[in-house]
């Protein structure tokens, strides 16, 4: 009787009297039976408002104002102050999952936090909501790819990791890579604090530029299994994650979002997909409009196509044609119905249509919002993803009392730290600002560029317009470097930004295309101060900023050391800073190729796999995928494999305490034309000084399945198969 005293008082607050209580009002249903309830109490005019990303409220039901689109890459984005973690491929270097779900079990409480906020101010809006977009696991199969800094890198073992702890970390479900809903301690009911979604589905990584008419077409099914579906299928099957995302390029001629094959045989026929469908913004759009993929010919056609293929949400406006696509008969009152179903279930299992006093989501407060626990996770997650490639004569960690001069357009940058899909912090620390923070002798030198030298206060960067007319003379990149002559070492802070590579963008500079890269190169303005330093016989430690790869051979030559900082997010100044001083011992690990040039490339619309990744490239690599150097030196035991179980031993033989990615790859013999190896699997240790540790990995028949061409599946074959365990893809060590 308490409990459904509770639901009668909740309701009569929306305005519908106790005695009118329905089925869906009753939160002692399951949310299906609910929302197949109230489903049937729409009219179709209020079905297609709920199927679009800005849902209205519909108060004659009580039904509340909704918005599907919300972003939580790194943080939660476009929604004030928040904390900001690395980008994602910072974190992916991280190759510590367990720390990833920490995070994003941060983000998660950030998230509803500010959900019940803009309720209680009734400012339910885009950004606001509980239904979270993230995260991208497309495969960054090409470095050029600007959106890539959103993903978890290149392999799909890595990403499908990765992936499963973020969206366990959103869904409150605990960090366990199996199929549940989390129970919620108030009511013993299912709630989700948030849905997450796994995006783009599929076959999807750029260009950029040509995203909405661009056709993959004559995909080996190989690649299409064993690359570009398993952190898909992963959490789909074993993450429960309840949205997935559409992409908004063609397969085979068909728009993802129109893709019977996709949506309906491989998600839900294959998988048993039972969540939401929505689709990219704008994707429904592309269906119908000229110069895009036009395959309907109006938004109404274009509608009834996405909805009869199982694209459940369109984030736009096309659905608003449904009602006129009903009733001209070009899709079906069932198929409608089946899609407000799956979304109403959604929305009934956050507990959107029930009180606090059930929903314990709904208590939590905005002081969990950059919390100083959540910017220690922040800090935490920034130093584990510093990725140190070279380190020559051991210039590293630096002594506090050097002289120190710091160049680079990202040394005082912070919007660079940001990545894209951001937050706002509430305090950010810059590169300068962390490596100030450590010595006391340091100066800064503005001028030099992403793209061009400037001598010139009056310009940060080519983006930047002078504030006056005067004219303008670039320093020569012996300029540069003459005003380093008093260091003892050069700090320089380069790579590119978040300005020049992202989704989509409006970009006018070399070697930058719509968002995507035409080059991997260090902007040469850059290269040329940094030859500069180096004939001058300046040392030189190379901090690069970038979403991913960077052909960086001449600095290999030119700098003592390299750092990879990625996007490193609020306390990215901090994380650098605490590596270049030795009071971090970074640990980071490559989750991409770094190339040695352009050259190593393959055509970038091409999405074979053939020649790309550390699985099929078959060139010398700068630096391999799943390198990283330490301060401190590992050493492998022989390893051994008995009765399903991999075991070696690790230690540390150095003088400093750190972290080493153990890793495990496979490849089958007897396969000649697969990978040339394959991740299967990994695990982030900390050892100190002098200690050692047994590593094991249960490996299962399923970690040894490849793709088998007799049947065209992905499937396990008796037989021996090679192993690798090593700190690295190109590492040779092999079980006994």
């Amino acid at each position: 009787m308490k409990l459904k005293q509770i639901i009668l008082s909740f309701f009569a607050a929306i305005g519908l009297p106790a005695q009118a209580q329905l089925p869906y009002q009753d939160a002692t249903l399951s949310a299906h039976q609910r929302a197949v309830d109230l489903c049937s109490r729409l009219t179709m005019e209020e079905k297609a408002s709920l199927m679009m990303n800005s849902s209205p409220a519909i108060p004659r039901l009580g039904i509340p104002k909704f918005d599907w689109w919300s972003e939580a890459l790194h943080g939660i984005a476009r929604n004030g102050k928040a904390t900001v973690f690395p980008q994602a491929m910072s974190m992916a270097a991280s190759w510590d999952d367990a720390l990833l779900y920490r995070v994003f079990d941060a983000v998660k409480d950030e998230a509803v936090a500010k959900s019940n906020l803009a309720e209680k101010e009734n400012n339910i809006a885009r950004y606001r909501c509980r239904s979270v977009w993230t995260p991208n696991i497309n495969i960054f199969r090409d470095p050029r790819w600007g959106r890539g800094q959103e993903t978890y890198g290149e392999d799909p073992y890595l990403t499908s990791r990765m992936g499963l702890a973020v969206v366990n970390g959103l869904q409150g479900q605990g960090f366990q890579f199996e199929p549940k809903t989390y129970t919620d301690r108030a009511s013993g009911k299912d709630y989700y604090p948030l849905l997450a979604c796994a995006k783009h589905f599929a076959v999807h990584s750029g260009p950029e530029w040509n995203r909405h008419s661009f056709n993959v077409e004559d995909l080996p099914a190989r690649d299409l299994w064993e690359t570009y579906m398993p952190a898909f299928k992963a959490l789909v099957q074993e993450g429960n994650v309840r949205e997935v995302m559409c992409a908004y390029q063609r397969l085979d001629g068909e728009p993802c979002c129109g893709n019977n094959r996709l949506l309906q045989q491989i998600l839900r026929n294959e998988w048993g997909y039972n969540g939401l469908v929505v689709s990219d913004c704008g994707a429904i759009s592309d269906f119908w409009e000229k110069g895009h993929h036009e395959v309907d010919a109006d938004q109404q056609s274009s509608s009834a196509h996405a909805v009869r293929t199982g694209t459940d949400v369109e984030c736009g406006s096309d659905y608003k044609s449904l009602p006129e696509a009903v009733n001209a008969g070009q899709v079906s009152m069932e198929k409608v119905d089946t899609s407000v179903v799956r979304l109403l279930e959604a929305r009934f299992t956050l507990g959107e249509f029930d009180g606090p006093d059930l929903v314990s989501w709904k208590r939590i407060g905005p002081e969990v919002i950059g919390s100083s626990a959540h910017r220690q996770l922040a800090l935490d997650m920034a130093r584990e993803t510093m990725t140190l490639l070279q380190n020559r004569k051991n210039i590293l960690p630096l002594r506090r009392d050097l002289k120190i001069v710091v160049m680079g357009p990202n040394a005082v940058d912070s919007v660079a730290l940001l990545a894209n899909y951001n937050g706002f912090p509430f305090s950010t620390v810059t590169l300068l600002q962390g490596i100030q923070s450590k010595a006391k002798n340091v100066t800064y030198i503005p001028g030099v560029g992403y793209t061009r030298n400037v001598d010139s206060e009056l310009f940060h960067n080519e983006f930047n317009k002078p504030k006056n007319k005067t004219d303008f003379s670039p320093a020569t990149p012996e300029q540069m470097a003459a005003k380093a002559k008093d260091a003892d070492v050069v700090i320089f802070c380069g790579g590119i930004s978040p300005k020049l590579e992202g989704e989509e963008m409006k970009v006018d500079a070399p070697g930058f295309k719509g968002g995507d890269r035409t080059t991997i190169e260090l902007p040469q303005s850059q290269r040329d101060v940094v030859k500069a330093l180096h004939k001058m016989g300046k040392r030189v430690v190379f901090v690069n900023l970038s979403g991913g790869a960077m052909a960086l051979a001449p600095e290999t030559h030119n700098a003592e050391a390299i750092l990879q900082a990625w996007y490193g997010g609020e306390s990215a100044g901090q994380a650098v800073a605490d590596v270049l001083f030795g009071d971090y011992n970074p640990g980071g690990k490559l989750p991409v190729t770094f190339y040695a040039s352009d050259k190593d490339l393959p055509d970038f619309e091409d999405y074979h796999m053939t020649g790309r990744t550390y699985r099929y490239f078959k060139g010398k690599p700068l630096f391999p995928f799943g390198y990283g150097l330490s301060y401190t030196t590992f050493k492998y035991d022989t390893p051994t494999y008995q009765n399903g179980e991999l075991k070696v031993r690790v230690s540390n033989n150095g003088k400093y305490d750190g972290d080493e990615v153990v890793q495990v790859y496979i490849k089958d013999p007897r396969d000649v034309k697969g990978p040339l190896k394959t991740l299967r699997a990994f695990r982030r240790i900390h050892l100190k000084s002098g200690e050692s540790q047994e590593v094991s990995f249960p490996m299962t028949q399923k970690d040894f399945a490849l793709w088998d061409y007799t049947t065209n599946t992905m499937r396990y074959q008796p037989g021996k198969y090679q192993v690798w365990v090593g700190d690295e893809s190109l590492s040779n060590v092999t079980p006994e």
